[in-house]
């Protein structure tokens, strides 16, 4: 495919950028769709600057190419110890369930990007050729630390209020993410209301607003999808589900078995996990999450230090059915695929796609 200004700036052949994926995404994985020609990313929100700066290291010495380092910019937790303590006690009876109990004190597991200076030391002096924020945006003074370390930077919005917040400070691309999409829901203010608005209909609408180039996100999972994208004034599509089941990814046996199941037909909106809204596979997480008798949640990122303690006991046992199975809309049509192959097949179905499109115009 010809170049656009977006795929020109990033210095990749394709316009097919695969999700960062934090706790999904590897060296490995984002090195091979760098290799392929789109943009590899890697989510290190969960790491501290150290275990960032190994990844970043891990995936140059695999590629020359460029790829994306991303953080989370969420408001930093607030602890409440009344609701930490209802929520383990609620918990408790599950964790006794697979003979373990809940951390007797939930902490906030997660530096965000907007106070780790760590972090943005480790980016200034790595240079990862990208950066992309997620949850929110950072300080004007850390946004200007990156522009002049030669960083390119994007960010995810979920409405035409975000994207022009945005668009303000400066960012090249705003990635549109829908409300298909795997993961954690992107959204600045979880107090304010969501619009939830698909990603087409938010790609469209911020296409039409902005000069900034806009990449499209959620329920892409093909080339079609990304055809459908670009024709809709997207200047690339970034695809996470799609790359959930390649053999390079760190998810383990229960999620992989799971997302290449019936079980992909089905994902929902939880927050007892994190403790933020994310979209994943309903499982027995996000079905405990329903119920009437839950407490309030605690803060994200503190009610994942539960979550995450909660797997690890039901896992130690066989059962994978508590873990953070994020998927998008259209989970049922992955394919685990090596990510070459699976980029392969995504750009020659691009171009059918596109083929397709002309012949009808």
């Amino acid at each position: 495919m010809s170049k656009n200004a977006l795929t020109s700036l990033l210095g990749i052949d394709t316009p097919i950028i695969q999700a960062p994926m934090a706790g999904v995404s590897t060296p490995a994985l984002a090195a091979a769709v760098s290799n392929a020609g789109g943009l590899g990313s890697l989510g290190v929100g969960a790491m501290n600057a150290e275990g960032a700066r190994k990844v970043i290291r891990e995936t140059r010495a695999l590629t020359g190419k460029p790829f994306n380092i991303n953080v989370f910019c969420h408001a930093p937790a607030r602890a409440d110890a009344a609701v930490e303590e209802a929520w383990t006690a609620w918990l408790a009876p599950v964790f006794a369930q697979y003979g373990a109990t809940p951390p007797a004190r939930l902490s906030e597991i997660y530096t965000s990007f907007v106070v780790d200076e760590a972090m943005l030391k480790v980016f200034v002096e790595e240079k990862p050729a990208v950066v992309s924020f997620h949850f929110g945006l950072p300080s004007k003074d850390y946004v200007d630390a990156l522009r002049g370390a030669g960083i390119k930077l994007l960010a995810s919005a979920t409405n035409v209020s975000e994207a022009e917040q945005v668009a303000a400070a400066g960012m090249d691309a705003i990635v549109a993410q829908g409300i298909e999409a795997g993961g954690h829901r992107g959204i600045f203010d979880t107090q304010a209301d969501d619009d939830y608005l698909g990603s087409f209909a938010l790609t469209r609408l911020l296409v039409r607003k902005f000069d900034v180039p806009v990449i499209a996100a959620g329920g892409i999972m093909d080339g079609a999808g990304i055809a459908a994208a670009l024709a809709l004034g997207a200047q690339a599509a970034q695809l996470g589900t799609a790359f959930v089941p390649c053999t390079e990814t760190s998810i383990d046996e229960g999620y992989r078995r799971a997302i290449l199941s019936d079980a992909a037909a089905r994902t929902t909106f939880t927050s007892a996990i994190s403790g933020r809204e994310a979209r994943g596979l309903v499982n027995k997480f996000t079905e405990l999450g329903r119920s009437a008798h839950a407490p309030t949640i605690p803060a994200y990122p503190v009610t994942y230090d539960a979550g995450k303690s909660l797997h690890a006991a039901a896992k130690a046992k066989g059962e994978f059915g508590y873990g953070a199975q994020w998927a998008g809309q259209a989970a049922a049509l992955a394919r685990e695929l090596p990510a070459a192959e699976l980029m392969a097949r995504l750009q020659a179905e691009l171009r059918e796609s596109i083929a397709h499109m002309q012949r009808y115009a």
